[in-house]
């Protein structure tokens, strides 16, 4: 089960963006520090490379500060945000389809609750193995707790293809994790 949306998250990055359109860059690097690790983590699901994932990062936040009110008036500003971040890694993919994949994370880069760090590089190697279409949405239910509504307004999909597509990653990280619950000897 996902975690509940933390609505104060999502209150404090409408918050920046407000500050942002009325104070201009200047405040920008609040709302930095604010989204980068998450949105850091989602931009590196989709492009599967760190400095990609810290490029799109980047790329967004220029968007935010050339048209600042755009975010402030949104929504839902973190959806809203990390769909800017999507569109972001989608066009360095774009530019670099012949690059071999590789995800890797800092374990500061993705918070995964869970104790042992054999289990922990486990789980994040079988979100990695997943289709990028497939483990953007874990991410985004998981670790960042949207709906399917917002995960939808991100991905410009319907909630039901985003339902779907989370439906067939929890199968396939079933199985993929299947090894974990079996007795060790």
């Amino acid at each position: 089960m996902a975690p509940p949306v933390d609505e104060s998250y999502a209150e404090s990055v409408r918050r920046c963006a407000v500050r942002i359109a009325l104070e201009g860059t200047a405040a920008l690097g609040d709302l930095f520090d604010l989204v980068a690790p998450r949105a850091l983590r989602f931009a590196g699901t989709l492009t599967r490379n760190g400095h990609d994932a810290e490029d799109a990062v980047q790329a967004a936040l220029v968007r935010v500060a050339l048209h600042p009110k755009a975010l402030a008036k949104a929504d839902h500003a973190w959806a809203y945000l990390l769909r800017i971040v999507r569109n972001e890694a989608l066009k360095i993919n774009q530019k670099q389809r012949e690059r071999p994949l590789e995800l890797k994370f800092d374990e500061a880069d993705v918070p995964i609750p869970l104790d042992l760090p054999d289990t922990q590089r486990f789980v994040r190697e079988a979100v990695a193995s997943l289709p990028p279409t497939q483990s953007e949405v874990i991410v985004l239910k998981i670790w960042e707790g949207l709906t399917f509504a917002e995960i939808a307004a991100v991905l410009n999909e319907s909630p039901n293809t985003a339902a779907s597509r989370y439906r067939y990653a929890l199968e396939k990280l079933s199985q993929s994790l299947q090894p974990l619950l079996e007795p060790r000897k």
